[in-house]
C-alpha cells in the first residue's frame, strides 16, 4: 500500500513551483520589462551616487531621519580633527580620494539613502594623505555631513592602521615634536660615537661638543627633508586639500 503511494505522488518540479509564484505577483508577459526596468534604475542611482562623490560642491547639511540613526556612527568635527591629528591623517571631500570606492561603499550608500528616504551630497573621507594621490589599503572611512559640524559614517573598508602609528606620528604633531625626535636621535648618535675617536681622552665637555654637532647635523638633514617634500605638521595638513603640505 505504502509503495503504491509513493508512486502516485508526483515529483516536485521547483522551476514550475517558481513560475507559479512569480505569476501571482507579475505578468509574465512584461515581467522581462520590469527587470529591465530595476536595473536601469539601480544603474542611474549608482550613476548619480558615483557623481556626488566626484562633486566638488561644499554641502555641509543632508536631511536624516534620526528615529533610524545608529547614534554610534556619530562624529562632530573636533572628535574628527583630533584622531586625524594623531594619526597623521587627512578629512577631505570624496573628489580628492584616489584611492577605488569598493563596491560595499556604493551599497553603503544605498542603503542610507533608502532608509532615511534622502540623496546624499558634500561626502568626505578620513584616510592617510597617500590616499588621496595615489591607491593604497589603509582603513579610509567614508562621511556624510548632518550640519552644525556634526558628520554620519556611512563606510569604512581595507585594513586597520598599524597600532604604533600613533606613537610613530606624535613626532610630527608640531616644531616641539619634532625637535624632541631631533633630540632623541642627537643622543643616541651620541652615545654611538667610540671613545677616543676624536681624542685620547675623552670628558664631558667634548661629549657636549660632540651632542652639539650631531644635533645641528641632524637638525639640518630634518629641515632639509621637509623643505624639499614640501612637509607639514599634522596640525595644519588634516584638512589640507593641497599635495605638498
Amino acid at each position: 500500500m505504502q509503495k503504491k503511494n509513493k508512486m502516485l505522488l508526483p515529483k516536485t518540479n521547483i522551476e514550475q513551483k517558481l513560475n507559479k509564484l512569480k505569476a501571482k505577483k507579475f505578468d509574465v508577459s512584461s515581467w522581462k520589462d520590469h527587470v529591465s526596468k530595476i536595473f536601469l534604475e539601480e544603474q542611474q542611482h549608482k550613476e548619480r551616487i558615483l557623481q556626488n562623490l566626484n562633486n566638488s560642491a561644499n554641502i555641509d547639511q543632508n536631511t536624516f531621519d534620526f528615529d533610524v540613526l545608529e547614534s554610534n556612527k556619530i562624529y562632530h568635527i573636533d572628535q574628527i580633527k583630533k584622531i586625524c591629528i594623531d594619526y597623521r591623517l587627512r578629512f577631505l571631500n570624496s573628489k580628492y580620494f584616489k584611492g577605488k570606492l569598493p563596491q560595499s561603499a556604493l551599497l553603503a550608500i544605498k542603503d542610507i539613502e533608502k532608509q532615511h528616504q534622502t540623496e546624499l551630497k558634500g561626502f568626505k573621507i578620513i584616510a592617510p594623505s597617500k590616499l588621496f594621490k595615489l591607491e593604497n589599503a589603509d582603513d579610509p572611512l567614508l562621511f556624510a555631513p548632518m550640519g552644525n559640524d556634526y558628520f554620519y559614517l556611512i563606510h569604512k573598508w581595507g585594513n586597520d592602521l598599524h597600532p604604533l602609528r600613533k606613537n610613530v606620528m606624535w613626532f610630527f604633531k608640531s616644531f616641539e615634536n619634532l625637535l624632541f625626535l631631533t633630540f632623541i636621535i642627537s643622543v643616541l648618535l651620541t652615545f654611538m660615537i667610540p671613545d677616543g675617536l676624536f681624542s685620547k681622552h675623552s670628558d664631558t665637555a667634548q661629549s657636549v661638543m660632540i651632542f652639539f654637532f650631531i644635533f645641528k647635523s641632524v637638525a639640518a638633514v630634518v629641515l632639509f627633508y621637509g623643505f624639499a617634500l614640501g612637509k607639514n605638521f599634522n596640525t595644519s595638513i588634516w584638512n589640507s586639500k593641497y599635495f605638498n603640505a
